[in-house]
């Protein structure tokens, strides 16, 4: 074996420090940053979320403000949920209904949205104690707002 010889502590360690370094990288780092945060306040300014609901999502909360609005309200129908002239007799939620008075029904399924102008129609799946009743809601377009109809 081979021993190493000690070098003596009072010889100096040489470090080169001829490397230059550049500020660049963070530089580019914060220019992109600084580039996605305006790309995404312009995004928010000139397409807000409001805008991005479509006709059917519109449509799906009328009806589950409808239905939420019988349940829970005296007024029937709820204000602001069934267009004028609504006849709660012939309402979509009148066979689960029956004699009337609050229940607890829930939407189980909005489906087959069709819009034709201002009228759109709906089938709607409802589900009241266990049983799921299925019927064509129709609705209308009043002051840009979808009201239930009959």
């Amino acid at each position: 074996m081979t021993e190493q010889q000690p070098t003596p502590d009072d010889e100096p360690i040489l470090v080169d420090q001829t490397d230059k370094r550049s500020m660049a990288p963070f530089i580019a780092a914060a220019v992109l940053a600084a580039v996605v945060l305006v790309a995404v306040f312009a995004g928010g300014l000139l397409s807000p979320a409001e805008k991005n609901v479509t006709e059917s999502d519109r449509i799906s909360a009328a009806v589950s403000n409808y239905v939420g609005g019988r349940a829970q309200q005296d007024q029937v129908p709820a204000p602001g949920t069934a267009c004028a002239g609504f006849d709660e007799a012939k309402s979509p939620l009148a066979a689960q209904f029956g004699g009337g008075g609050r229940k607890s029904v829930e939407v189980a399924r909005i489906e087959g949205q069709t819009v034709n102008g201002d009228r759109a129609k709906a089938t709607v799946t409802t589900k009241l104690d266990g049983k799921e009743t299925t019927e064509t809601w129709s609705l209308v377009r009043t002051d840009g707002r979808w009201l239930v109809c009959n």
